[in-house]
């Protein structure tokens, strides 16, 4: 788990993103050191959770094993999966991530409403790696 990136579990869950309090610019991955705005002087920049649910702005698949640091296991056959921009509802910025395990490319339309849920990156005997997925808002989890 990247550290302070995501909050909750369930419905509660949230990806976490900075505000800065001058220009309101929102940004994620978080910001903790400066304004990324250019057009901005700089100010205090705030935690804030970040939508749950938005629009596939654009997606695509990944066919490959992609090389370290991504944690893989060279003994087990490479499965695809698909990767989803979504632009957030409220903050209008687009969040990339892998959409839930099962869901592929034939399954995703521009413009489809989705939400962010828990998932598991990768998981050994003695760790579970999360992360986030996107889910259509018509898929039960």
């Amino acid at each position: 788990m990247v550290t302070d990136w995501f909050t909750g579990d369930g419905d509660d869950f949230r990806l976490l993103g900075t505000r800065c309090s001058a220009c309101a610019s929102v940004f994620f991955p978080r910001e903790d050191s400066h304004c990324r705005n250019p057009a901005c002087l700089g100010g205090e920049l705030a935690e804030v959770p970040l939508s749950r649910r938005g629009r596939v702005w654009s997606y695509t698949d990944s066919r490959y094993r992609p090389p370290s640091p991504y944690v893989t296991d060279p003994e087990l056959p490479w499965e695809p999966y698909a990767l989803i921009a979504v632009e957030l509802e409220s903050e209008r910025i687009v969040v990339l991530g892998q959409a839930v395990p099962g869901i592929t490319v034939a399954d995703l339309t521009v413009g489809m409403e989705v939400e962010v849920v828990p998932g598991v990156l990768s998981e050994d005997a003695e760790t579970t790696w999360t992360t986030w997925h996107w889910r259509p808002t018509e898929v039960a989890v």
